[in-house]
This record gives C-alpha cells, structure tokens and sequence, in this order.
C-alpha cells in the first residue's frame, strides 16, 4: 500500500481555485476535497475564506445556477433539487429563497412532456393504473402533488374527485 502524499495549503488553494474557476462549486464541495486530501481543519477554514472572498465560492450564485441546470436540463422537480442541495452542502437559508422564486409553471413546462413520452411507454389495464404510474414516475422525478395535478388535469386524464382522495 503506499503512501498517501500530504497536500500544502498553497497546493490545495491553487487546485480548488482551478476547480472553480472551469464550473460553479459549493462550499460544501470544496469542505469535502480539504477533507479528502487530509488538510488540517484550520487550514480548511482559511482556505475555504479565501476562495470565498476571491468569489471563486458563492452559495447564492452556485444554487441559482444549479436549480437553473436542473429544472431546464435534467428536467427535476423541486424535492429532488432540494435533497441533491442538501448533500452539496447549501443551506436551507441559501436554497429556500431561490427555489421560492420559481413560478409552479416553469416546473409544469418540465414535467409535461415527459409525462407525455411516459404515458406512451406505460402498460396499463385502465385510466386509474396509468394515472397512478404517471404519478410515482413524477413523485420519483422530485415533483410535488399540485404540479403533477395540473399537469395530469392539463392532459384530461386525471379523473378523481377531491373528496375520494386518500389522506396521506
């Protein structure tokens, strides 16, 4: 087994600095490479400051970018885009407010066309086995109830009356 190399302070600046300056990154990103490489905690600290005050890191401007990303590109939902958030380290303080901001509409736009090339995929006895195919495809997808409804409602194809509806 060999050895691992033990990484300078400097060394680890100019790496992440690189990083960063090809594609948007998280704090909690750059946390988990310092841990990674094994450089000691208050090193971190600095190092994460200074790529901070440089603006190679910015939260705010990385979780718009990445909720623009994925909203338009790998078509998610909000739930989805809020764990996968979580686990980059953004918090909740930072990631709220910019997922607030986005008209249930621009969801809809995501979520519509694949419900309609899923709709065609599905093997279904009736209406309510295809209904409810479509709805755990988009619940797996990060999309919430309400979106998924007017989506299915949109296409006429949702047909349950509000009071036979389950509560969860």
């Amino acid at each position: 087994m060999t050895e691992r190399k033990t990484i300078t302070e400097e060394q680890a600046l100019r790496r992440l600095s690189a990083l960063c300056s090809k594609a948007e990154h998280s704090t909690g990103e750059m946390a988990a490479k310092l841990r990674t490489w094994q450089v000691d905690e208050d090193a971190q600290q600095r190092i994460i400051d200074r790529l901070k005050s440089a603006r190679y890191v910015d939260d705010e401007r990385f979780c718009r970018s990445f909720v623009h990303d994925k909203i338009q590109f790998d078509k998610w939902g909000r739930r989805k885009i809020e764990m996968a958030l979580y686990k980059k380290g953004v918090g909740r303080d930072i990631y709220a407010p910019v997922l607030d901001s986005i008209d249930d509409s621009e969801y809809a736009e995501a979520l519509r066309p694949m419900l309609e090339a899923k709709r065609r995929s599905i093997k279904a006895r009736n209406d309510y086995e295809l209904n409810s195919k479509l709805i755990k495809y988009a619940l797996s997808r990060g999309f919430g109830m309400n979106i998924i409804r007017m989506c299915l409602d949109a296409a006429g194809d949702f047909d349950v009356d509000e009071s036979d509806e389950p509560d969860f």
